[in-house]
């Protein structure tokens, strides 16, 4: 063999030797890849083995759970059927004092002078309201308004009711009858318009009054003697706008829109007076259950202030809107509630909450919830206790129902306790789990 050959020969030898160290690390890697190989498909096993579901399984547990029943208990308590509705509070009088016709003849206007009341403020009888160019309003009790000036002559109903307010406040009328303007009738006026800083209105006898009309106890005269002296004497006359009649007391002011300067015109004082009561209005559908003398729970939210009333009036037609009023009608009807105790005179002009008492067990029966009963086709009126685990169907006679509760006896043998667990209804909801 030749050099060249020998050379050419070791090469080849030294790539086989190599070849046949390398043969064991492939083997080895070529299992490190089986055995990953292998843990990842195991590890895709188990999540397949997780998120997989068969349908039945799947259905299972998309199933709702099975509906709780919902109860109540059986109570014993007063049923009252309730109709609840809002009222105002006013007073049973209102009326509305203007300057119109008050003040002195030689006055070139007709202005407020004074203005001693405000808004909210009780009135005493005989008490100044305004002043109207120099000339005094004031106010006294009576039931019929001033509808005429009274003076010496004066007989009537109107001259009775002035002599009367008089008197309750110190001024009698002497030996004046009752009804007459006698000299006794014209001293009390005289003293009370000065005991308020001002002097009645002079005024002129009346020249046809009758001797009958004079004062009793008056010297007898002949006929004519000092007629004529009589008639030129100056007396005093009660003007009509100077006197404003309330009915009935507490009074006190309503609005005064009067300050002093003011033209004497329109509506210078409201008076609220008399006892105070409530009105409101009820809805058609709820009409027929409101009759008058039901008993009535007068609340206002604003003081917390609480009264009891009874329902004193209920209108026949609906109430129609005022002429030129954009509100339409509601077909709504009007009522009026008389307070049967004490309502304070703060809450006049306040809107009220009234509980009306349509109905009314009296005294404590067995009671469930509305939902709690039921009918059956024999015609049976059942409801369903829960006892333990088990549902009895029991039969009841019913009574009256007002506020969501029936009254209930038990009937044909079953039985009926305060305290039993009646089912009202079932809760097929499902809970809500967190995540």
């Amino acid at each position: 063999m030749s050099d060249t050959a020998v050379e050419e020969h070791r090469p080849h030898g030294r790539a086989d030797a190599r070849r046949h160290r390398d043969r064991p690390s492939r083997r080895r890697r070529f299992l490190v890849l089986v055995i990953l190989g292998s843990t990842v498909l195991t590890g895709a096993g188990a999540v397949t083995a997780t998120f997989v579901k068969s349908p039945a399984q799947a259905a299972a547990d998309t199933r709702p759970p099975a509906p709780s029943v919902l109860t109540a208990p059986v109570q014993r308590k007063v049923l009252s059927d309730t109709v609840i509705t809002r009222g105002k509070v006013a007073a049973s009088q209102r009326l509305d004092v203007s300057g119109e016709g008050v003040g002195e003849k030689s006055s070139g206007r007709s202005v407020v002078t004074k203005a001693p009341v405000r808004t909210g403020q009780p009135l005493r009888m005989g008490q100044l309201l305004l002043e109207i160019s120099g000339r005094p309003v004031f106010v006294l009790r009576g039931e019929v308004p001033a509808y005429r000036d009274l003076g010496p002559g004066s007989t009537g109903q109107d001259v009775s009711q002035l002599q009367q307010a008089l008197a309750g406040l110190g001024y009698g009328s002497g030996n004046d009858r009752a009804g007459t303007f006698g000299p006794g009738t014209e001293a009390a006026v005289t003293r009370f318009y000065r005991a308020h800083g001002h002097a009645p209105v002079p005024g002129q006898p009346d020249p046809l009054a009758s001797p009958q009309n004079r004062a009793a106890g008056d010297e007898a005269e002949e006929p004519g003697v000092g007629d004529e002296a009589r008639r030129t004497t100056p007396t005093v006359t009660v003007p009509m706008a100077e006197i404003v009649y309330v009915r009935a007391e507490p009074a006190f002011v309503d609005q005064a829109h009067a300050e002093v300067g003011d033209d004497a015109r329109g509506e210078l004082i409201s008076i609220s007076a008399g006892k105070l009561i409530v009105e409101g209005s009820v809805r058609p559908d709820l009409k027929r259950l409101v009759k008058p003398g039901m008993k009535v729970s007068i609340a206002s939210e604003v003081t917390g202030s609480r009264a009891a009333g009874e329902v004193e009036y209920v209108a026949a037609k609906p109430t129609e809107p005022e002429k030129g009023s954009e509100q339409a009608a509601d077909g709504s009807y009007a009522i009026k509630v008389k307070p049967t105790t004490t309502l304070p005179a703060d809450l006049v002009g306040e809107d009220v909450r009234l509980t009306i008492t349509a109905a009314s067990s009296k005294k404590p029966v067995l009671a469930v919830p509305t939902a709690a009963v039921s009918a059956g086709e024999n015609g049976h009126t059942t409801v369903t206790v829960l006892r333990g685990r088990r549902e009895v169907r029991t039969r009841v006679d019913t009574g009256m129902a007002a506020d969501g509760y029936v009254e209930v006896s038990p009937a044909g043998g079953s039985r009926l306790a305060v305290g039993d667990r009646v089912i009202v209804g079932t809760d097929e909801r499902r809970p809500v789990t967190g995540s």
